[in-house]
């Protein structure tokens, strides 16, 4: 059973409640990829682990703002407890990111930091069963869109693997989300991520 929520654990802590895993398949058959991850801090980062289980990777594209939930992808959506606009962070194996903020779907702002590559220490690597990515989100970024972030608390979060125009189009999730049709934009089905 998927519990609604993840201990944040500081990087050198060994404790338990660090994994999660993307046990909810939304709005297609489920194909057997699977997914799951981490989400730790260093006291200056937000430290991402995405991995997923798939065998027909797609990864098509390498530009800024690029449509990347078309391939493979892995998603991060998150914002503090108490705000009302997240941050998404959307990832393709190659490495190109698509980052929002806002409220909803309709409610964002696109945003292009310079160097996105260095910025956040984006690494990728395909496996032996498919691929991962590793990244970091900098105290300083965090603060641009959060000027009172601070490594305590509450995030209130969901984590995604999709592809739509993959072999096998596919939708999980940590959290459940409750809607007719696909729509990870829907903080309203986020689940907590607790600062340990």
């Amino acid at each position: 059973m998927n519990d609604r929520y993840v201990i944040i654990r500081d990087e050198q802590d060994t404790g338990t409640g660090r994994e999660l895993y993307l046990d909810q398949i939304l709005w297609e058959p489920d194909c057997g990829i699977r997914a799951g991850g981490s989400v730790r801090h260093d006291g200056e980062n937000l430290l991402v682990h995405l991995w997923a289980k798939e065998k027909d990777i797609r990864a098509e594209y390498t530009a800024p703002l690029s449509p990347v939930h078309e391939d493979s992808c892995l998603e991060f959506f998150f914002m503090p407890e108490g705000e009302e606009r997240y941050l998404n962070f959307e990832i393709n194996p190659n490495g190109c990111l698509h980052i929002g903020f806002g409220r909803n779907r309709n409610d964002r702002e696109r945003i292009v930091p310079d160097n996105p590559e260095k910025l956040f220490s984006i690494r990728t690597a395909r496996t032996a069963e498919g691929w991962e990515t590793k990244y970091r989100i900098p105290d300083a970024f965090l603060r641009k869109y959060y000027p009172g972030f601070a490594f305590s608390g509450i995030l209130k979060a969901n984590v995604y693997k999709c592809g739509d125009k993959t072999v096998h189009p596919h939708y999980l999730a940590w959290q459940p989300v409750g809607t007719p049709t696909p729509d990870y934009h829907r903080p309203e089905y986020f689940g907590e991520m607790v600062f340990g």
